[in-house]
């Protein structure tokens, strides 16, 4: 893969108006948005099940812990899962556009 032509340093406003910039956060709010999303979804998904499907959500799952538990722990998991996406995207995607960036403008 080529190099990137390294530009003299130039000032942040030019930075902040280069298509690169605007590319780089597009895509990144663009990640950011769906797996907020995806994790509203889950989580009001779960709250909406408690609050219109309650005899599911308390149903019993063994004697002593209904569906409820494992639903709430499914939510938690799902949050950990969807940090994980992201933290993966982010050191295998968007450092890269950003240390290209910072090659290119010289900083």
């Amino acid at each position: 893969m080529p190099q990137p032509q390294t530009r003299e340093p130039a000032s942040l406003a030019e930075l902040l108006e280069s298509p690169e910039f605007h590319a780089i956060t597009a895509r990144k709010n663009k990640v950011s948005l769906m797996l907020t999303l995806a994790i509203l979804a889950v989580y009001f998904g779960f709250i909406f099940l408690i609050a219109f499907r309650k005899d599911l959500v308390g149903a019993n799952l063994t004697a002593n812990v209904t569906w409820g538990i494992p639903m709430g722990l499914g939510v938690i998991a799902a949050a950990w899962v969807l940090t994980g996406i992201y933290v993966v995207w982010a050191n295998s995607r968007y450092d890269v556009m950003v240390e290209n960036l910072r090659k290119k403008w010289g900083k």
